[in-house]
């Protein structure tokens, strides 16, 4: 189901269609609205698969194929996700476009800056706007963690700092992000980092289009 981030003309046609991860379905929302891009709708996968990066090959893949006769264009806000190259395979043979890098983390960071976080520091952890919101589902329940506490330290033994990578300054989000560091036994660091590479790849869509 599209979500319309703007009003338009009953009868127009929306010219572009944005396939997006439910993760970053609050961000893209906001920059149609802020940037009134008008022509273009989004139509988010589920947010979980963010656990199960095996499904989203084969999901996108029909999501594209469903929209081809009702858009101009088509792009797709995944990164790679966990998917090994997969996704790139149903994208080059649809002819669709995706947000550049390896996760939405460097998308936010921006690849330059996460992979000079990464290099200094291998042992950080990382969360988002979205993932610090849901924390609790995607993380303790979904990793198990609220079932067999024991796996905190399995998966969370080896990391050292959770960096949580901010998309907006909100006070309660970064409260949240600090009682996950304090949860897994971590330290406590914040990377302001905005929209960072989704707005510069939704901007050229937006242009392209």
């Amino acid at each position: 189901m599209a979500v319309s981030a703007a009003t338009t003309n009953a009868t127009a046609r929306p010219r572009v269609l944005l396939l997006a991860c439910g993760a970053l379905a609050r961000e893209v929302i906001d920059l149609i609205r802020r940037e009134e891009w008008s022509h273009m709708e989004i139509t988010c996968l589920p947010a979980i698969w963010h656990n199960t990066p095996q499904k989203i090959p084969d999901g996108v893949r029909q999501k594209i194929r469903a929209a081809k006769p009702h858009y101009d264009k088509i792009y797709v806000l995944y990164a790679d996700c966990g998917t090994g190259g997969l996704l790139d395979r149903v994208l080059e043979e649809e002819g669709v476009e995706r947000l550049p890098g390896p996760h939405c983390y460097a998308t936010f960071a921006t690849q330059k800056r996460f992979n000079a976080m990464a290099d200094d520091d291998p042992t950080c952890f990382y969360l988002t706007d979205f993932l610090t919101r849901h924390f609790e589902r995607f993380i303790i329940e979904g990793l198990g963690i609220d079932r067999h506490p024991e796996l905190a330290e399995i998966y969370f033994g080896n990391y050292s700092t959770l960096v949580y990578l901010a998309q907006t300054d909100t006070p309660e989000l970064d409260a949240k992000a600090q009682a996950a560091a304090a949860r897994l036994g971590l330290a406590y660091r914040r990377e302001d980092t905005g929209y960072g590479e989704l707005k510069t790849f939704m901007k050229q869509a937006s242009q392209g289009a």
